[in-house]
């Protein structure tokens, strides 16, 4: 495998997050050659990027923005493939969402694709998400919901789930403009993620674990927890991008848990944290069919896998104290 991929340069885009830092370490261990799209290259919250193996010789830093077409360009030039895996996460509390999160996503989203067009790029592989698929009320109610399923875009407007909205537009639109151009595009709906961090700085979706553990909260509802592990969406990234047969869009979660019965496995493994202590009952569908990426390939990790490294990775980096 190494070897067949001596010469085959890829990009990553956002490649500074919690799960392209993941998909770097692995491609470089494929023997891939890594062009990866930062904010800023000599910024030192890049360092574990440099630090990885092979880094030196096969990962080379892009200043690039979403929003600025040179930049992503200049990043794609050259590449086989692209992981488009930035994207914008803004603050709890977006003044103009349309603006500030929908536009971003959505014109970043085009810029990657239409550089992979100018660069002759064989597939480009976007991270969307679960949230491209939860969000939708007039679904049949004993119907599992699958790669078949979309977000209701209108019912995400209305109800304010402007995170929901912008990754089920860009995610059509990239559809919409593979659809116009013939360009090969695959895309990957994660939910939760959790796993290992490799960057320093603290990712969204590993907040919600680590709130659990030392959150301190008297009550909190009893909501599903969709999970999937860091080191399996890298995967799943990596399948879909080398596997032919890959097509349309894969739905990405291997386990479905309460969020009760999640913190009595996190007890019985860590018994010291401050966990809530009770929990309000939630009414929420919970029938979802991941089977199409498993048939492409992907093995999931068992859940106890997941959390343990995920703590020992937080108590590292000192995010328990």
């Amino acid at each position: 495998m190494a070897n067949e991929n001596k010469q085959q340069s890829v990009c990553v885009t956002g490649a500074g997050g919690f799960v392209a830092s993941w998909l770097i370490k692995i491609l470089l261990s494929r023997g891939f050659k890594v062009h990866g799209t930062v904010r800023d290259p000599e910024n030192k919250k890049n360092d574990h990027l440099r630090k990885l193996e092979g880094a030196a010789e096969n990962l080379k830093l892009f200043k690039a923005d979403l929003l600025d077409y040179d930049s992503i360009c200049a990043a794609i030039k050259g590449c086989v493939g692209v992981f488009h895996v930035a994207c914008p996460v803004p603050p709890a509390s977006v003044p103009n969402p349309e603006v500030d999160m929908v536009a971003p996503a959505v014109t970043g989203t085009l810029n990657v694709l239409k550089a992979c067009s100018e660069a002759n790029v064989k597939r480009a592989v976007v991270v969307s998400s679960i949230a491209a698929i939860l969000m939708a009320p007039k679904w049949p109610k004993d119907q599992v919901k699958d790669e078949s399923c979309w977000s209701d875009k209108e019912y995400c407007r209305t109800t304010n789930n402007w995170y929901c909205y912008s990754k089920t537009v860009a995610e059509m639109e990239a559809f919409e403009y593979a659809k116009k151009t013939g360009l090969d595009v695959v895309t990957i709906c994660p939910s939760l993620v959790l796993g290992p961090m490799l960057q320093q700085t603290t990712n969204s979706s590993s907040l919600v674990l680590i709130k659990l553990l030392k959150g301190g909260q008297e009550s909190i509802e009893n909501k599903l927890r969709f999970v999937i592990d860091v080191r399996d969406v890298a995967e799943a990234l990596i399948l879909a991008y080398e596997k032919p047969e890959a097509e349309g869009r894969y739905l990405c979660m291997a386990h479905l848990i309460k969020s009760q019965d999640l913190v009595e496995i996190l007890k019985k493994l860590y018994p010291n944290y401050k966990y809530p202590k009770s929990f309000t009952p939630v009414d929420e569908d919970g029938k979802y069919d991941s089977e199409k990426l498993q048939k492409l390939g992907l093995k999931y990790r068992p859940l106890e896998e997941t959390l343990v490294d995920s703590v020992e990775s937080y108590k590292q980096l000192g995010l328990l104290d």
